[in-house]
């Protein structure tokens, strides 16, 4: 079983950066792929940015601004948010899945971290 703990959220000014953590706990998570999404308020969770099996996935909206990395010796992922906007407000999610990359299909999840985003 694998547990996921997040941390890093805040509260932030519009232009300014964030920096979330995810550590991995009761597997070594190097061959998973790892997942960072979000859900806003009364809005489907959404998919931000994977990495795994040697590649990045983003979604269009954070392409630029968020990049996604992992530290397979802690068993950690991160998600480097700056250019931070309003609409990014969010709870945020690590995930993490065996094999490659599938959007819709992430077998372990967190707890979440709060991201808000003041304009």
């Amino acid at each position: 079983q694998v547990q996921l703990v997040e941390s890093g959220g805040g509260l932030v000014q519009a232009g300014g950066s964030l920096r979330l953590s995810c550590a991995g706990s009761g597997r070594t998570l190097s061959s998973y792929t790892m997942g960072w999404f979000r859900q806003a308020p009364e809005k489907e969770r959404e998919f931000v940015a994977a990495i795994g099996w040697g590649t990045t996935y983003y979604a269009d909206s954070v392409k630029g601004r968020f990049t996604i990395s992992r530290d397979n010796e802690k068993n950690m992922a991160y998600l480097q948010m700056n250019s931070l906007k309003p609409e990014d407000t969010a709870v945020y999610y690590c995930a993490a899945r065996v094999g490659p990359h599938v959007r819709n299909n992430y077998h372990y999840w967190g707890q979440g971290t709060q991201v808000t985003v003041s304009s």
